[in-house]
């Protein structure tokens, strides 16, 4: 799985369609769940990682529902 290291802006989530909002849904949830595995195990690198991925999801999750109430 590839790691962005830059922060997802709202300028990035402007374009994409909601197939596509909802697929980097799945795989920042995906990522979530093995940054929370590599934490429970103490083996997490980079322990701020976990807040830019919460964040993230959050990010895209506001852009779902804008998309859902202008449809």
């Amino acid at each position: 799985m590839a790691k962005e290291t830059k922060k997802a802006k709202a300028e990035d989530f402007k374009g994409k369609s909601v197939d596509e909002l909802n697929a980097m849904l799945l795989t920042l949830r995906q990522e979530q769940m093995n940054l929370r595995f590599q934490r429970a195990s103490g083996q997490i690198e980079n322990t701020a990682r976990m807040r830019t991925v919460r964040r993230t999801i959050a990010r895209v999750k506001t852009f779902l529902t804008m998309n859902k109430k202008s449809a």
